[in-house]
């Protein structure tokens, strides 16, 4: 028998929109996703048009559900800006900086905030909708998260709360590299051919390394051409090399600027792809991992709405 749906969930970025048709349990019944649907596509401001065009059969068969979203629709260039709640904070601090509106059809949208860290250096970090992916994982125990990413979150979670994060551009970076550097000349890998774990790990290890040569990534992304150069890397390992070096260099900044300490045991949340790659990585620098469940941020979302609602 289908569940009964209660509530739309909606992860809002700003190139896609994906939506979940949820009961009151937290299991998913349908989903919706659009790569085109993303808050940059919404022209003057019509994301209530652009909501119903995605979703609104779902309004036409279940009648006017209440509605969570999250991610950068809840930006200054989404539908309605909410402030972010800053560190420390946890379910209850997220839930009390919620902003709601009422749709043309009775419909309620609850605007989930982002998080800020006032203490992070030079200038205050952000993050929304990394932070119910945190929530999701749990606020149970104190530890370090990681979520892989364009833009990279080490977050630590202490007394039940998120108590700091830092960013990392570790995504962009590399796709900098490897579309608009010297490093865009090398030979790509066959889509959905397996890594070349070989390369990646010798990138990963030279970041890992007790060589002061590693603490200068600036001068170590050099090497994906002298290793060619050398004769030790061949055009087609670049790629994964550089990911490793990358990855590797994250994980060094990361430690050096006291997210965890040889020995720790860290949570990580992402996509399978990644997942690997940071897990492949962590045991260098003397790690132990946990990996968070897949619905990391629906569980987060649902947490927090639910608390919005008491």
């Amino acid at each position: 028998m289908t569940p009964k749906p209660t509530s739309i969930i909606l992860d809002w970025g700003t190139s896609s929109l994906r939506a979940m048709l949820v009961s009151g349990s937290g299991e998913t019944i349908d989903t919706k996703e659009t790569s085109s649907g993303g808050i940059q596509f919404v022209k003057d401001g019509a994301f209530e048009a652009a909501l119903m065009e995605a979703v609104g059969a779902w309004f036409t068969a279940h009648g006017p559900l209440p509605v969570i979203a999250s991610g950068m629709i809840t930006s200054r260039n989404g539908w309605l800006e909410v402030p972010y709640v800053d560190t420390p904070g946890g379910v209850e601090e997220l839930a009390r900086g919620t902003r709601t509106q009422t749709l043309a059809n009775g419909a309620v949208v609850t605007f989930l905030p982002g998080m800020r860290n006032p203490a992070a250096k030079p200038f205050p970090d952000v993050m929304r909708g990394e932070e119910t992916q945190i929530v999701g994982f749990g606020l149970e125990t104190d530890r370090t998260l990681v979520l892989p990413g364009t833009h990279s979150k080490w977050a630590r979670i202490k007394n039940g709360r998120i108590e700091g994060f830092q960013t990392y551009a570790t995504g962009e970076v590399f796709a900098l590299l490897t579309k608009h550097s010297f490093i865009a000349k090398a030979e790509e890998p066959a889509p959905g051919s397996e890594p070349n774990w070989a390369a990646f790990d010798r990138g990963a290890e030279f970041a890992a390394s007790n060589e002061a040569a590693a603490d200068a990534f600036l001068s170590a992304i050099f090497s994906a051409r002298t290793g060619v150069l050398d004769g030790k890397l061949k055009p087609q390992d670049i790629m994964d090399y550089v990911s490793g070096l990358v990855i590797g260099s994250e994980f060094r900044q990361a430690r050096a600027a006291g997210c965890f300490t040889d020995g720790d045991a860290i949570g990580i949340v992402g996509n399978n792809i990644l997942n690997s790659r940071y897990s492949r990585i962590a045991p260098l620098f003397r790690l132990s991992v946990d990996i968070g469940p897949v619905d990391a941020a629906k569980r987060g979302i649902m947490l927090i709405a639910a608390e919005a609602a008491r």
